[in-house]
């Protein structure tokens, strides 16, 4: 018997799919319209249990005495077990039995919390499988102290839906409603969250709706969960306006209901959306924002997008500078362009910001507006991309110096602290940390973490070898592969071993060494600024409200209309050479990474002056 906490509360998402714990029994429903009959089995028990066909695909069964903890599977007609595809728990892995998880043992002691505005965020990005040696959400726990002595305010955790195998970087979940079992149990990730929330931290789930793994994915067996209706880079698109489609829809948004109810996230990410085709009169995304915001009227709920197409649509606010849709997007061309920038990279989706002149400019404007490219044509790839953005606050994009996909799609998964000088990225690090853009960090950069993160995948024997090869030829268009001084893909890590998952694991041993301790101060003193100038100024910051100038081929001047009516100000010199010609400098001095003087900025200066 639990025995309740003082003010604690429990919570659950009450679900049309999966097993739920009723009445001292359990009922159990699955939708299955390719299946006539279906049969439950439960562990332990010779006799299978005949489920009722309720119409329109649905089975049905209420058990007395299945209380949680009990094991199970369904069983086709033709006599196959398979897990329940809509499972809470998978004990054993995507394959084994399902488990009955009763939601309200749980007990929360954040019942006061209504999360942070999102002017607040400070995000750290999160593999629940490598930032510790462990690799469980009990062991990421533990180091929640360090993360609030950092001053964060936002965790982002990389997809944990259930995946085949020891190891992934969590987008080839096959059960998306079942935390990977062996980051631990669903009552781990909740105490995660809790902790989160106690030390004033939110939380967000990085979900993955364009695609499901290979491997366990039993719902095409019983459903029509995909339609060719749509090209996918994965295979048959997801069905989300073909037949049958309503039901689709209706688990994906069940699906993230679930997270930010049952698990209390903050708010949720969704990966690569502009691979989610949908031609119907209400397109997924502005359902699934609806659903979730309709389901929080008085919590801070901050849904965030990967959207490769730069569309300003989803991001537009209401009168009241309120997200309509999604709240904020990876700015991918930001990123680009700093890297480049310090790394003088140009090949692969850096060949987009190889002219230094055109470079410079798009730096400018991508800081100021968003997008850097706003409908005009992307070398790399030949087609126009994005829209207009310039009418959008500054908080309406994500910027980061490093992400799990910069990182880890290298071919040995090298951070940016082993391919540019301290002194060029400690210079992005005072651009992004201070912009007016919502900052996130990676996992391990604010030590400046020797440990890479390359791609890891853990897959069923005969298909390690077509992983390799495939994974070698994508790397053909990584970064570095043009370069004749780096490693070519052939020498690429093997992303099925075991040892190249262990490699990607955190150091924190040498967070307490040089040079990495002083990385950390550098981190903590930007990530004080940005608490004390940066963030009191965002709130009520509207569009149309930058203006940018370029100065060299590396050098721009950037000003914002904060939200309080001050002019925020950046002076940046993102070069070897000095750059003369600077106009004058104007307002307080709030940070100065180099030198600077009237008429001058030293190489790789970033100067952040505020004007009330």
């Amino acid at each position: 018997m639990h025995q309740p906490k003082p003010n604690a509360v429990s919570r659950s998402h009450k679900m049309r799919f999966s097993a739920e714990p009723r009445n001292g029994g359990t009922r159990f429903k699955i939708w299955a319209p390719k299946a006539k009959l279906m049969q439950l089995k439960i562990k332990g028990r010779r006799k299978l249990l005949e489920m009722d066909a309720i119409g329109d695909g649905w089975h049905r069964l209420d058990v007395d005495g299945v209380k949680e903890g009990t094991q199970y599977k369904y069983v086709l007609p033709g006599g196959d077990a398979i897990p329940d595809p809509t499972s809470r728990y998978q004990p054993d892995g995507i394959h084994g039995f399902s488990e009955v998880i009763e939601p309200k043992s749980f007990q929360w002691t954040d019942a006061d919390w209504t999360g942070r505005p999102w002017e607040e965020a400070i995000i750290y990005e999160m593999h629940i499988g490598t930032f510790t040696e462990e690799g469980t959400f009990a062991a990421a726990e533990a180091k929640l102290d360090h993360l609030a002595a950092l001053g964060i305010t936002a965790i982002q955790i990389m997809p944990i839906a259930q995946f085949h195998g020891r190891f992934n970087w969590g987008y080839d979940g096959a059960m998306w409603f079942a935390p990977q079992s062996s980051y631990g149990r669903p009552e781990d990730l909740k105490a995660f969250v809790n902790s989160a929330h106690r030390r004033s931290m939110m939380v967000f789930l990085d979900v993955v709706y364009n695609h499901l793994g290979a491997h366990g994915n039993y719902l095409p067996a019983i459903a029509p969960i995909f339609t060719r209706k749509h090209e996918s880079p994965w295979g048959d698109a997801i069905n989300f306006d073909d037949t049958d489609a309503a039901v689709v829809r209706e688990l994906i948004v069940e699906n993230a209901l679930y997270w930010t109810s049952e698990f209390n996230f903050d708010g949720l990410r969704f990966d690569s959306v502009h691979t989610m085709d949908d031609e119907s009169p209400s397109h997924i995304l502005e359902l699934l924002a609806a659903r979730i915001r309709a389901a929080r009227p008085h919590r801070h709920t901050h849904l965030i997008l990967e959207n490769s197409d730069n569309q300003e649509r989803w991001l537009r606010r209401n009168s009241q500078s309120e997200p309509v849709h999604y709240t904020a997007q990876w700015n991918d061309d930001l990123h680009h362009l700093l890297h480049a920038a310090a790394t003088g990279e140009n090949t692969g989706y850096y060949a987009d910001f190889d002219n230094l002149e055109a470079r410079c400019d798009k730096l400018a404007r991508a800081l100021a507006e968003g997008f850097a490219y706003q409908g005009e044509v992307k070398p790399h790839e030949g087609m126009k991309r994005g829209e207009p953005s310039s009418g959008l606050p500054a908080t309406s994009f994500v910027v980061y110096m490093q992400d799990h996909d910069q990182v880890g799609n290298r071919v040995k998964g090298d951070r940016i602290t082993k391919l540019a000088d301290e002194e060029a990225v400690k210079a992005l690090t005072a651009v992004y940390l201070l912009s007016p853009q919502i900052p996130m960090l990676f996992q391990g950069e604010e030590w400046a973490s020797t440990q890479p993160f390359p791609f890891f995948s853990d897959v069923p024997a005969e298909m390690r070898d077509a992983v390799r090869k495939g994974r070698q030829e994508q790397l053909k268009t990584a970064p570095e592969h043009d370069d004749a001084s780096k490693p070519d893909v052939e020498e690429a890590v093997d992303p099925t071993s075991a040892k190249t998952f262990s490699s990607a694991k955190l150091d924190w041993d040498n967070l307490g060494k040089e040079p990495h301790s002083r990385w950390f101060k550098h981190y903590r003193a930007l990530v004080d600024v940005r608490k004390m100038e940066i963030i009191p100024r965002l709130m009520g910051q509207q569009g149309f409200a930058s203006r940018y100038e370029v100065l060299g081929l590396k050098a721009a001047h950037v000003a914002w209309r904060m939200g309080d009516g001050s002019t925020l100000r950046l002076y940046a010199n993102l070069a070897n050479d000095t750059q003369p010609d600077m106009p004058a400098i104007l307002g307080r001095t709030i940070h100065l990474q180099g030198f600077a003087e009237e008429g001058r900025l030293g190489p790789w200066t970033v100067l952040w002056t505020v004007e009330v």
